[in-house]
């Protein structure tokens, strides 16, 4: 059985009366889903034209979306170019136990947004747990047939995908974020370029799984963001997010060289107050329904985005940290969590 992000909807799922979707008035079951699905498809028609008429049309559908609205899992899937994943592949690795790295994963998993009501409510433990344990195997069974030569040439990911099928879909703007996200230079085969789990996957996995509709669905979209997308924010040294951190203080010298020299000349570095929204995506900073329209945005438009929103924080209260010196520490902790 594929799930539900082969984009064909499973009418049986919703046997129950339709329900309207917020301010966008679509509805919950078939025709919504379907609808998307026809306006995807036509978007594969537009290369020829200018990207403006994309860009604005994908824009309002994505601001339109509602907070909770079941569509959005299978947005992310769509704009990630996630490929059909069968659900006993994931259940398979489910049923593998603990992976090398399940220590690790329950030391982080039982402090995952603690103080979010609206993500305890919906999302357990277990069910945190059991994804990360399985991307972790997924992840170290890559590692091993790299490191005993099963690949060539060696990749970040299985040379076939989960189920067994050929994994050869991109998205559309992934080469163009290379350099930024880690993409770039990924084959290396030294110790640093291990891919694996590290502290802070745990709060990047907690979006996918609130916005899934299943264990499968979320397993399929975080694996595909983290191998593809950004696999440099999940290496051994995080080479991906001290780039990230670099630019950070360069697009802050740009925008606002005034606080940039600020910030700069109080010890205030990106690197300092930034790490966790760099690694994890910005989840870590509440509240939940910005961080999920954020990641619409920077799923439709790239992910290496997310540094620019960085910047837009600190632009957004500089006249705070230019007027309160002896409280920039406290400014700055105040809209990123460390």
């Amino acid at each position: 059985m594929l799930i539900a992000h082969s984009y064909q909807h499973d009418e049986s799922r919703h046997t129950g009366p339709q329900r309207s979707c917020g301010r966008c008035g679509v509805r919950s079951g078939a025709v919504a889903l379907h609808s998307l699905v026809r306006w995807h498809s036509q978007q594969q028609r537009w290369h020829g034209e200018h990207p403006t008429c994309k860009q604005t049309s994908l824009n309002k559908r994505l601001t339109s979306l509602p907070f909770q609205s079941e569509l959005r899992i299978y947005i992310w899937l769509i704009l990630l170019n996630v490929p059909p994943l069968r659900t006993d592949a994931y259940l398979d690795l489910v049923r593998q136990g603990a992976s090398p790295a399940y220590t690790k994963i329950r030391n982080d998993t039982f402090r995952t947004l603690t103080t979010d009501p609206l993500f305890r409510r919906r999302v357990t433990e277990n069910s945190l747990t059991r994804v990360l344990n399985a991307i972790a195997w997924k992840l170290h069974d890559a590692h091993e047939a790299r490191v005993n030569g099963w690949m060539s040439p060696p990749t970040l990911s299985v040379p076939r995908s989960i189920d067994g099928q050929s994994d050869q879909v991109t998205s559309p703007t992934s080469r163009h974020r290379a350099s930024i996200t880690g993409t770039e230079g990924s084959e290396a085969g030294d110790g640093a370029s291990h891919v694996g789990y590290v502290q802070g996957m745990n709060v990047m996995a907690a979006p996918f799984l609130y916005a899934a509709r299943s264990e499968a669905e979320a397993f399929a979209a975080f694996d595909r963001f983290i191998t593809v997308e950004c696999p440099g924010y999940v290496r051994g040294s995080m080479d991906g997010v001290h780039r990230g951190l670099a630019l950070v203080d360069k697009i802050l010298a740009i925008v606002d060289p005034k606080l940039s020299a600020y910030l700069a000349s109080k010890g205030m570095e990106a690197r300092i107050y930034a790490f966790a929204s760099v690694l994890t995506m910005c989840a870590c900073t509440p509240p939940l329904p910005e961080v999920l329209q954020l990641w619409d945005f920077c799923f439709a438009y790239g992910p290496h985005l997310n540094l620019l929103c960085i910047v837009a924080q600190l632009v957004l209260i500089r006249d705070q940290l230019l007027t309160s010196p002896r409280y920039v520490n406290q400014s700055v902790r105040c809209i990123f969590p460390i």
